[in-house]
C-alpha cells in the first residue's frame, strides 16, 4: 500500500514540479537508498531484474533508487534528467500472473535507467508491459500479488499509467494528481490499450463503450475497499487542493506525514482495523500489514533536481535529507535485510520508531519540534546551495545524514526515559511483538 502525488508548476509556489511518495510495505521489509552511476554495457548483454532477465541497453542513466532490500527495482526513484517515478499496488479482476516476471518496481528502474522524460518513460513502460506482462510475488514475507499504477513526472509534465494485466490506460496530469491503491482513471484517458474497452464488454463488466469506466469495470472491489486507497487518495487530494498555487517542499513533507483530519494530540496509530492514514502504521490484522517504510519528495526545476529522502520507516518519526544524483550519497553502511542489524541506517532508526510506538501520543511530542526545526534548517541550507558545485552539495548531503544520525541517538535516549503514559491497544502490542520477533529485535525499554 502506498500514496503518491504530484503538483505541476501551475499548482506550486515557485513554478516547480513537486513529487511525493510514501512506500508502504511489510514492517520488516527494510528500505535502502542507492545511487547507481551512468554505465555502458556490451552489446548483447542481459540485465537480471528481480525474477527474470531482459536485454540490456548499451547505456543506462545515473539513477537514485529507494527500494526494498531484496528487489532489483525500486518503489520510487529518479534519474539524472529529472525523471521521477513511483508505483502503487492496484487490485483488479484480471487474474494475477504468479509466475516469475517483471514486478512493478522493475518497471520503475528500467524506465529510469533508459529514458529521459515522462513521455519517453510512459512509452517504454507500455512496451515492457506488452512484451513481458507483469507477474511474480511482490513481497519477501509470504505471498502478495497485484497489478500496478504509476505516477511518472519530469520538470515539465506528468502522467498517470494504470494497468490490469496487459490492459492499461494513461492520463496526462493537468495540475494536481494523486494515486493510491485503486484504479483512479474512470471514463476519461489520453491513451489506452487497444482492447481496454472490448475486453471489459466481453467479460460482461459493462454493456457498451458508452457505459465503460476503467475503475468500475476492472477493479476488484473487495481488495480495493479493504486497502482504503480511495480514502487516502481523497485525503491527499484535499490537502493539495487546499494549498493549490502555494504548494512547496515543506508542505509536501507535511502531506506525507498526515494521519487524517481527526488526528489530535491523543491519536494512537494502533487503533482501527484499516490502514487508512497517508502516513501508514502497521498493526494487527490482514488489512494492517503495511507500514510507511520509506518516503521521498522531489523538487524539480529545469536547472536543478533536489530529492529529499528519509531512508527510514514511519515518515512521522523520520527526517528528510537532501540528495542530488550528481553529488552522490555518504557511506550509509551495509545493505539492510529483513533481520535487525543496528549498523544499518534503516534498522538503527527502527529502534527510535518502535520505541515511540510504545506510547505514540506522548513520545512523538518529544521529537516533533526538533524534527521540524532540523528540516527547516536543511531546507534553508539547500536554498543557499542550488548553484554550488558537486563537492559542496555532496558535503551538505553528508552533513545532513550525519546530523540526523547523531540527533536520533539523542532522541532515542530521551524517548526510552519517558514513562509510558497511555498503553497502546492489546492487539497492536501483539502485532509489534510479532514483527520484532521475526526480525530478531529486542525492545530497548521496559514493557
Amino acid at each position: 500500500m502506498c500514496d503518491t502525488f504530484v503538483a505541476l508548476g501551475n499548482a506550486t509556489k515557485d513554478g516547480s514540479v513537486i513529487f511525493g511518495k510514501n512506500s508502504d510495505r511489510h514492517p520488516n521489509e527494510a528500505h535502502m537508498i542507492q545511487i547507481i552511476p551512468r554505465a555502458h554495457h556490451p552489446e548483447g548483454a542481459q540485465v537480471n531484474c528481480t525474477y527474470i532477465r531482459v536485454p540490456q541497453v548499451r547505456e543506462t542513466n545515473a539513477v537514485l533508487l529507494s527500494r526494498p532490500f531484496w528487489i532489483w527495482g525500486a518503489e520510487m526513484g529518479a534519474n539524472e534528467h529529472g525523471l521521477v517515478i513511483g508505483n502503487e499496488a492496484v487490485f483488479t479482476k484480471v487474474p494475477y500472473d504468479k509466475e516469475p516476471g517483471l514486478i512493478g518496481m522493475d518497471f520503475i528502474r528500467l524506465a529510469l535507467e533508459r529514458t529521459a522524460t515522462a513521455n519517453e518513460a510512459l512509452d517504454l513502460m507500455i512496451t515492457l508491459l506488452e512484451d513481458y506482462g507483469q507477474g511474480g510475488n511482490s513481497t519477501c514475507f509470504g505471498e502478495f500479488y497485484y497489478h500496478n499504477g504509476f505516477l511518472i513526472a519530469d520538470p515539465q509534465e506528468a502522467w498517470i499509467f494504470e494497468t490490469a494485466g496487459k490492459h492499461w490506460a494513461a492520463e496526462k496530469v493537468r495540475d494536481i494528481r494523486t494515486i493510491s491503491n485503486i484504479i483512479s482513471i474512470g471514463d476519461h484517458w489520453d491513451r489506452a490499450s487497444s482492447d481496454l474497452v472490448s475486453h471489459a464488454i466481453s467479460k460482461g463488466w459493462c454493456k457498451s463503450a458508452e457505459s465503460f469506466n476503467f475503475s468500475k469495470c476492472y477493479s476488484d472491489l473487495i481488495f480495493t475497499n479493504f486497502g482504503a486507497g480511495k480514502h487516502r487518495s481523497c485525503r491527499t487530494g484535499e490537502l493539495l487542493k487546499a494549498k493549490q498555487g502555494e504548494i512547496d517542499v515543506p508542505y509536501a513533507m507535511q502531506v506525507l506525514r498526515d494521519h487524517g483530519p481527526e488526528a489530535d494530540q491523543n491519536w494512537q496509530p494502533g487503533r482501527g482495523i484499516l490502514g487508512s492514514e497517508v502516513c501508514m502504521h502497521a498493526s494487527f490484522g490482514p488489512a494492517r500489514g503495511s507500514q510507511a517504510t520509506g518516503a521521498m519528495v522531489s523538487h524539480l526545476t529545469p536547472k536543478q533536481h533536489t530529492h529529499w529522502l528519509t531512508g527510514t520507516s514511519a515518515t512521522c518519526t523520520s527526517v528528510f535529507k537532501p540528495v542530488w544524483i550528481d553529488a552522490g550519497l555518504p557511506d550509509l553502511g551495509p545493505e539492510p535485510t529483513g533481520a535487525y542489524d543496528s549498523v544499518t541506517l534503516w534498522w538503527r532508526h527502527e529502534n527510535l520508531h518502535r520505541e515511540i510506538l510504545r506510547d505514540y501520543a506522548t513520545r512523538i511530542r518529544l521529537i516533533e519540534t526538533e524534527r521540524e526545526n532540523l528540516e527547516a534548517d536543511f531546507l534553508s541550507r539547500v536554498d543557499d546551495m542550488q548553484a554550488e558545485s558537486q563537492a559542496v552539495r555532496a558535503a551538505l548531503t553528508q552533513a545532513c545524514f550525519q546530523e540526523v544520525d547523531t540527533v536520533e541517538t539523542e532522541w532515542l535516549a530521551k524517548v526510552i526515559k519517558q514513562p509510558v503514559m497511555d498503553r497502546r491497544p492489546l492487539l497492536d502490542r501483539i502485532a509489534w511483538r510479532g514483527f520484532d520477533r521475526k526480525a530478531n529485535r529486542q525492545s530497548m525499554s521496559h514493557p
